[in-house]
């Protein structure tokens, strides 16, 4: 099962592997895939700019284990920076623990250190992790020696941001799961009214669907603007 943290922590129902837009991070997905199911690398380190896909494939993953029947933890430590560190404590017992946000506790000496542990008493216990940040290990501006050398184990990608056709391309994948049909230009005419962050595009889209739904209209260029 996927524990949520009282803090409101939940996973978005859309967050799946079949949701996800491969493109050039398809190695990376199959590794995250892999780890669902406690098989390959025991650590993984995801790093891209904000609306790569960072937090979609770790939610993926807990979504998948929960589906396994295994037990798995989503922490977006952005969201627990108000909290105290002992957020961490027996999370080595979960199958997988999934860390997203790691840039946001950089420099932050005790979180550093309670995340160090965190990290030894997985690695003792023969549990998966994955780790996400908005940059590489190097470039975290890290205060801990020790937990940057820990977080160099295991495999590392750096998710490519997707170019216009292959948003286009995503964009379309995801209406067509909803049940949507998108043509070329409609895609087209969102993209260029619309932030390139993959979550606020897919968000749009979603109140596309309800409002499309609920005119009882097709998604046209001529509604697209209306609703813009």
């Amino acid at each position: 099962m996927a524990i949520q943290l009282p803090l409101h922590i939940g996973l978005r129902d859309a967050a799946t592997f079949s949701n996800y837009f491969r493109a050039d991070n398809a190695q990376a997905v199959e590794q995250c895939e892999q780890c669902a199911v406690q098989s390959g690398e025991q650590f993984i380190y995801l790093h891209g700019i904000s609306g790569s896909g960072k937090s979609h494939l770790l939610q993926a993953v807990c979504h998948a284990a929960s589906a396994n029947q295994l037990q798995a933890v989503y922490l977006p430590l952005q969201q627990c920076m108000t909290m105290s560190t002992a957020i961490f404590e027996g999370l080595e017992h979960m199958d997988i623990v999934c860390i997203d946000d790691l840039d946001a506790i950089a420099g932050d000496a005790q979180w550093e250190t309670a995340l160090f542990h965190l990290f030894n008493r997985v690695r003792d216990a023969g549990s998966h992790m994955i780790i996400a940040a908005n940059a590489n290990v190097q470039e975290l501006g890290l205060s801990l020696p020790d937990l940057q050398s820990r977080l160099s184990w295991g495999l590392a990608f750096r998710l490519q941001s997707l170019d216009d056709a292959q948003l286009a391309a995503a964009l379309q994948m995801r209406a067509h799961v909803r049940g949507m049909e998108l043509a070329d230009e409609v895609a087209a005419y969102i993209l260029k009214r619309s932030p390139r962050d993959m979550n606020a595009l897919f968000e749009l889209l979603e109140k596309l669907d309800h409002e499309s739904l609920a005119a009882q209209r097709r998604l046209t260029i001529p509604f697209v603007k209306d609703f813009l």
